[in-house]
């Protein structure tokens, strides 16, 4: 992790270690309830706590140490929920292919990496501009047709397009 990411002041240190302490076995049972599982509630949590750590700064102003960590937890949730549909839908995509025509394990496992580069990029984008990008690129939607659907502008929709193709410019390079 570089230096500019990881607890700078034995205040923040203190800080991170005092919120872990106290939130922890509570982060993980709000996690575990929404995620009915065990493993990956703990993982979450750490994965949460990993967040503080990047922004350790925050924590001596903060007044609602488990709102803090719900919207963290909540981001988490949106990520993890977001990941499994795009992988259902490919594993459906997939069952309903012929044999012949399956992909090879080399060439399935190319595909679930690019998915979750995809998946990653799209999480960059702001919820309405994924969408709008997701409609035209996923769904063949037109520019008009999305802003009539999202309730925006064309404009808007021409915008959102070309912040989601630089990303993918991006992701390409």
């Amino acid at each position: 992790m570089p230096a500019s990411s990881s607890v700078t002041s034995p205040a923040s240190a203190l800080a991170v270690q005092a919120l872990y302490q106290d939130h922890h076995s509570w982060l993980v049972a709000l996690l575990r309830r929404r995620l009915n599982c065990p493993h990956g509630a703990a993982d979450m949590a750490q994965d949460a706590f990993v967040r503080v750590l990047v922004r350790p700064d925050a924590l001596p102003e903060l007044r609602e140490p488990r709102a803090y960590l719900t919207t963290i937890a909540r981001g988490l949730l949106h990520d993890h929920w977001r990941r499994r549909s795009l992988e259902q839908a490919w594993l459906d995509t997939l069952a309903a292919l012929p044999e012949h025509l399956a992909p090879s394990p080399e060439d399935t496992l190319t595909i679930r990496q690019t998915l979750q580069q995809l998946d990653d990029m799209l999480g960059r984008l702001a919820p309405k501009a994924r969408e709008v990008f997701v409609l035209s690129q996923l769904q063949g939607l037109g520019y008009a047709q999305i802003a009539a659907q999202v309730g925006i502008g064309e404009r808007t929709v021409k915008r959102y397009m070309a912040q989601g193709f630089e990303l993918c410019l991006a992701l390409m390079e």
